[in-house]
């Protein structure tokens, strides 16, 4: 391992190196501020990472150097990393293999990913069991991506739009996250006993719905050339082998920006993607407002 400051997290010895090292040049931030961050923010984050397999977008020199996706556990972890080994997802990349997925549960793992320059942390909509099995989904996921010509006023007024339909279908509890790059996404906690193939399925109806009822607005496929002047309806984070911007997650874009919950107050007109201290800030006053999405 490469010389650095040994600390010790919740019992564990944690190696932090390079914390001089600037993540994102525009704004000077430090790798340092990025670990500060992280955990000022665990006790909301840990809740949304909790019994979920954690896949990592690391930037080891930063957001403009090279970055890459991580799902299995790399060589070296700490043996002290939770991490269970599962089939990989139907319809994934990896179908036909197994990973060696990591959990994040608590404070020192969570040091120790942003150590790796994990910047962004990507979970999926379901949780795995102490022992390794996989639970049914327990929250559904909209994700709302702005085409050409569009922006983050257009995604609130879908928003308010997808949130009528989901209450009138009896997901009461949504909570909208502004998604630190370009939309934003809306979670809602599902009741036990739904199978991923339904919750995909209901997500699929729903933007299809939508798009056929606001043509001019909306857009539920992802083909490019319909995407300007409209708003992607994205239902297909609820598949089973896709994963997520974690809430509270930080994003590898060139400003240090946050997957943010919001109140839906803030859903309108003006609305702007937030950074890491207007989040800890917003937590101080206003709590964890993913908590009523957390099961």
């Amino acid at each position: 391992m490469s010389p650095g400051t040994w600390v010790e997290v919740d019992g564990r010895r944690v190696a932090l190196t390079h914390l001089e090292r600037v993540l994102y040049p525009q704004t000077g931030f430090t790798k340092a501020e990025m670990i500060d961050y992280y955990t000022r923010v665990a006790p909301a984050l840990l809740g949304q990472l909790a019994d979920r397999p954690v896949t990592r977008i690391r930037f080891p020199q930063g957001v403009e150097g090279e970055r890459f996706f991580e799902k299995n556990l790399p060589r070296g972890a700490p043996e002290w990393v939770r991490h269970h080994v599962l089939p990989a997802s139907p319809g994934s990349e990896d179908e036909g293999t197994s990973l060696d997925l990591p959990v994040i549960d608590g404070l020192a793992s969570l040091v120790w990913a942003a150590n790796q320059g994990a910047i962004e942390l990507h979970t999926p909509q379901w949780r795995v069991g102490p022992r390794g099995g996989l639970r049914r989904p327990d929250r559904l996921v909209v994700d709302l991506d702005p085409g050409p010509g569009t922006g983050l006023d257009e995604c609130a007024a879908v928003a308010r739009l997808v949130a009528e339909r989901l209450r009138a279908d009896g997901l009461a509890q949504i909570v909208p996250v502004t998604s630190g790059s370009k939309g934003l996404q809306l979670y809602a906690p599902l009741p036990s006993g739904r199978s991923a193939a339904a919750v995909h399925g209901y997500a699929r109806e729903l933007a299809h719905t939508l798009a056929a009822e606001h043509p001019g607005r909306i857009v539920s496929n992802q083909k490019r050339s319909l995407r300007p002047g409209k708003v992607l309806v994205d239902w297909s984070q609820n598949h089973p082998a896709k994963t997520t911007i974690t809430p509270y997650s930080l994003r590898g874009r060139d400003l240090p920006q946050v997957a943010a919950p919001r109140r839906w107050e803030e859903i309108a007109s003006g609305l702007t993607q937030i950074g890491p201290q207007d989040v800890l800030e917003r937590l101080a006053r206003d709590g964890d407002l993913m908590a009523v999405a957390t099961s």
